[in-house]
Order: structure tokens, then C-alpha cells, then sequence
């Protein structure tokens, strides 16, 4: 199984989803989120991170709200924003480093 590390270091962008189960807008979010993994698929990857589970990964990352929305590519954060975003907005936005 690969690491977070390893996922983010890819030469594919990598849009992750920081989101908790007590989250409204995370839990309106995740239908878009599925649909942008399956549309991007072979172009870039999408994962999500739950904050509660992952606490080290979201303090590394200083996310304080959620959702937040993060694309990585080669290790490097390119792209962030927290709260909610349109699909067609986010899925241009991970596309551009495509």
C-alpha cells in the first residue's frame, strides 16, 4: 500500500480532499469529489484525508478547516483552497497541471 508521501510525489497531479464525518459541506462535496476521480482517471488521482484519522497529515499540511482542497504534484503543494468550490471550477483547476 503506498504512502501519502508516495501518492503526492507522483508526476500526476494529486487532488486531496482534507474532510471529516461531522462536516456538512465536506459530506455536499463528496458526489462531486467521486465524480472528478472518475473523470480524471490516467490524468491525475484524487484521494481524500480524513482529518480525524489523520491528524499528523493535516497538521503537517496546517489544514484548520475543511473541506480543503489541495493539489500535489511531485511532492510540492501547487493549488489550495478550503471550502466549498464548484465540480467544473476544481476539476479545471487539477486538470491545469495535468
Amino acid at each position: 500500500m503506498e504512502t501519502f508521501q508516495q501518492v503526492i510525489s507522483g508526476d500526476k497531479p494529486v487532488l486531496v480532499d482534507f474532510h471529516a464525518d461531522w462536516c456538512g459541506p465536506c459530506k455536499a462535496m463528496n458526489p462531486l469529489i467521486s465524480e472528478i476521480g472518475k473523470e480524471v482517471q490516467g490524468k491525475a488521482r484524487v484521494i481524500k484525508i480524513d482529518i480525524d484519522r489523520n491528524q499528523a497529515v493535516s497538521h503537517q499540511f496546517n489544514v484548520q478547516a475543511v473541506p480543503t482542497f489541495m493539489i500535489f504534484r511531485k511532492g510540492a503543494v501547487q493549488w489550495r483552497h478550503s471550502g466549498m468550490i464548484d465540480k467544473k471550477q476544481l476539476q479545471q483547476k487539477l486538470l491545469s497541471f495535468a
